[in-house]
């Protein structure tokens, strides 16, 4: 695919304010570890090449091991991650594919081992990364561009 349209670009504005909300992400109490996770699991979902690579190159810089990374897609199947991240991780599948909803056991999983405001937060990361995979698909953004 070759790329489309820069937002931003064509329009800083709407960029900026998307920027606003990774920025507070990023400054948030959600731990490197987990904002990565988020990031590479949402986008493994959508097929965002852009940001597989960024988000992959992010996280072995924080230190994520090789092994997570490679095996992130099947975490399930895995004894690599944690049982927060993992309650995480459930989480980012069932927002990202939203039209399915998100389950009550999904959803209680998480609440039972984090408190509401790093729920919340985590949520709000996975709605940012989403949004991003969202413009980079549509714009047909590739890794090293």
């Amino acid at each position: 695919m070759k790329p489309r349209i820069l937002i931003k670009k064509a329009d800083p504005e709407a960029y900026k304010a998307l920027g606003v909300l990774s920025n507070y992400v990023a400054n948030s109490s959600l731990t490197k570890t987990h904002q990565e996770l988020i990031k590479i699991r949402a986008s493994q979902i959508n097929g965002c090449a852009y940001c597989i690579d960024a988000h992959t190159k992010d996280a072995r810089k924080n230190g994520e091991t090789e092994q997570r990374i490679y095996a992130l897609s099947a975490w399930r199947e895995t004894p690599f991650f944690t049982e927060e991240e993992r309650a995480i991780l459930a989480l980012t599948e069932e927002v990202t594919l939203i039209q399915n909803h998100v389950s009550d056991k999904t959803y209680e999983a998480a609440a039972s081992i984090l408190d509401e405001h790093y729920l919340a937060q985590v949520i709000i990361a996975i709605i940012a990364i989403n949004a991003w995979n969202r413009i980079g698909i549509a714009t047909g953004m590739q890794p090293g561009l």
